[in-house]
């Protein structure tokens, strides 16, 4: 057959349409037995053509489609297998050399926050060290004090936007690992409470917590990690909820899963940024600063876990975010 499609389908039209004049000949010429076995050889010919349609056009595209789906979730590098000469094949090639020069641009991208954050470790570490100082200095007061602490509070918020950045830079190089033992997780929710107690109180934050009622077993899990989720949350619902003046924290359990639920009071997300908020980089219209990196982070963390991070605009105001983790491996 012809390597060009489009010819391929021309030859093959104008071959039924002769074979439909030829019976129509027949027919007028009273050939029937020879009409009869030209409309039969039509019938074979035009299921040959469903299935070499079907073979050489509609498979190839369904896997492009898949493979497309998959270059879009984040599958950079990957390559589909060239099978044809033909127009697909063309695009298949053009595809795999698009999907193979973003893996390049991702693996730079990902180099360059990694040596990035690396750098800025240093001269941070420094800055937090000597402001923490200097504010036990008595000579500073005023003014100069006032300045010396959010140069504090700045250098720490920053260290905080560093450590995700590595964090992120190790999702993507495939550094990242859990390190699984067996979790209290009711006891881990706990200790996150109370690590952020002193913040909730600056803040103004009533916290609301409701254990389960029935005694939780443990559970599979990288205790350090799943920390690192809860914290992240607990931020996140004092950072943009804190103005509604309290955070409900709820644990509960079914036959395979265990959850904690965290809810804030305050504005909510717009429902056009709801999909986005667990995506990398991704910073919607709060006035409040962040790496857009924390939830994504997240996100990965809970997936290894075999669970699900799901977040959403309570009734009535604010935002729920459940944590899912399987009780069982």
């Amino acid at each position: 057959m012809f390597k060009n499609l489009r010819t391929q389908l021309t030859v093959s039209v104008i071959a039924a349409l002769i074979l439909m004049l030829l019976s129509i000949w027949a027919v007028t010429r009273e050939y029937m037995i020879l009409a009869v076995c030209v409309l039969v050889l039509i019938c074979f010919y035009m299921i040959y053509l469903l299935f070499w349609f079907w073979k050489n056009v509609s498979e190839p595209i369904d896997r492009l489609t898949e493979f497309a789906a998959e270059i879009a979730s984040g599958s950079y590098g990957s390559k589909l297998e060239d099978r044809s000469d033909n127009e697909i094949g063309q695009l298949t090639d053009a595809i795999n050399d698009m999907t193979e020069q973003v893996a390049q641009a991702e693996k730079a991208r990902t180099d360059f926050i990694s040596q990035v954050s690396h750098e800025l470790r240093t001269p941070l570490t420094a800055i937090t060290g000597w402001s923490e100082t200097i504010k036990f200095d008595p000579a500073v007061q005023g003014d100069s004090l006032r300045g010396i602490n959010i140069i504090s509070k700045e250098a720490e918020r920053l260290t905080g936007m560093v450590t995700e950045l590595l964090e992120f830079t190790r999702i993507q190089d495939g550094r990242f690992t859990l390190h699984v033992s067996t979790v209290d997780f009711p006891a881990l929710v706990e200790e996150c409470l109370y690590t952020y107690n002193e913040l909730f109180r600056k803040e103004g934050l009533a916290v609301n917590y409701i254990p389960w009622e029935e005694d939780v077993p443990e559970i599979p899990g990288d205790p350090e990690r799943l920390s690192q989720v809860v914290l992240n949350i607990l931020d996140n619902a004092c950072k943009y909820g804190k103005n509604g003046r309290k955070i409900d924290v709820r644990m509960s359990m079914d036959e395979n899963n265990v959850y904690a639920s965290i809810r804030d009071y305050g504005p909510g997300i717009p429902p056009d940024e709801l999909p986005q908020v667990k995506k990398k980089f991704f910073k919607g219209s709060s006035k409040e600063r962040g790496s857009g990196i924390g939830l994504a982070v997240c996100e990965e963390i809970v997936t290894r876990h075999n669970g699900s991070l799901d977040i959403v605009n309570a009734v009535g105001g604010g935002v729920n975010v459940t944590i899912r983790l399987p009780r069982r491996s």
